[in-house]
């Protein structure tokens, strides 16, 4: 009896673990695409991550494990060489036949301008639309808005049906729900927002246009133009002097970097210091993480820069 009842907890356990044998090699460059890429192959398969926790995609190197994910993908799904500059040459290098999917030159993709400087003026901050193929001078962090990340899960459901027809319908499925799910959380995320919105505050880094734009928020500055350039003195007089200038509330720093500049330009401004984290570095990877990442952009914001 004890060894029916072993057998059939055995098998409960693997009716439940995920199809991974038969599903086709899909490799997402971030976390963000990983977990949009989860919600399409829910089912299927798992996709392979390459940048994991808190690396930053502007610095990483691949394992050997990347390697050979990479040589071995039936797709590959990027943002394009103005993040993941690790990526270009050994994509352009692979000698696979499977699709690489450039993100950023996806048909209909909003693009956003890079801003220039650290201190923006009222009107320069949401930029204007772009439509089509991107390039350095493109702000990459296109998935912050969730109407982008509609149109980059339609994109991946596409790829995949075609390249993988057996599963053509569960991918198409998972992508009308991930569609419906995505512009929920839109709605959810314009009211969550609606008491911040004319309120400034200051970035690390010019992360955030995206999510900035599609929820109308005011963001006066950023401390560097890189998350990697440490500002000189002349920027962080300008920096300063633009807190003052509009009693920003909050200056949010990001978990992938150290915090130290930031401390330099509240000091004596009376200013908070919040987190924001565009990437997702201290969520779990998976279907929801891109759901909790926009959520938790939101709710920093609000904790904040809220009374």
């Amino acid at each position: 009896m004890k060894r029916l009842t072993f057998a059939s907890l055995f098998l409960l356990l693997l009716a439940t673990l995920p199809v991974r044998a038969d599903g086709p090699v899909v490799v997402a460059s971030i976390a963000p695409l990983h977990s949009l890429l989860s919600g399409v192959m829910a089912g299927v398969s798992e996709p392979h991550l390459l940048v994991r926790g808190g690396a930053s995609p502007h610095t990483y190197t691949l394992r050997p494990s990347d390697m050979r994910a990479l040589e071995n993908a039936t797709a590959v799904f990027w943002i394009g060489e103005g993040l993941e500059t690790f990526l270009v040459r050994p994509l352009g290098a692979r000698q696979a036949q499977g699709e690489v999917v450039e993100v950023m030159a996806i048909p209909e993709m909003v693009l956003r301008p890079a801003r220039e400087g650290g201190v923006w003026e009222k009107g320069d901050e949401h930029g204007h639309d772009h439509h089509g193929h991107g390039g350095h001078e493109i702000d990459p962090h296109l998935w912050l808005d969730p109407r982008n990340a509609a149109r980059i899960v339609n994109t991946m459901a596409d790829t995949l049906s075609e390249a993988d027809p057996v599963n053509a319908a569960r991918y198409r499925a998972n992508a009308g729900e991930l569609t419906e799910r995505l512009a929920a959380l839109e709605s959810e995320l314009h009211g969550k927002l609606a008491p911040v919105r004319e309120l400034p505050y200051l970035v690390f880094h010019d992360a955030y246009h995206y999510f900035e734009a599609r929820f109308g928020l005011s963001p006066a500055g950023a401390v560097t133009v890189g998350p990697e350039v440490r500002p000189g003195a002349a920027r962080l007089t300008d920096i300063r002097e633009r807190l003052r200038r509009t009693e920003a509330r909050c200056v949010f720093a990001e978990p992938q970097f150290r915090s130290s500049v930031v401390q330099v330009v509240v000091e004596g401004s009376g200013a908070r210091i919040g987190v924001l984290d565009p990437v997702g570095a201290d969520l779990t990877p998976g279907e929801d993480l891109y759901f909790e990442l926009l959520r938790g952009l939101a709710d920093s914001l609000v904790d904040c820069l809220g009374d």
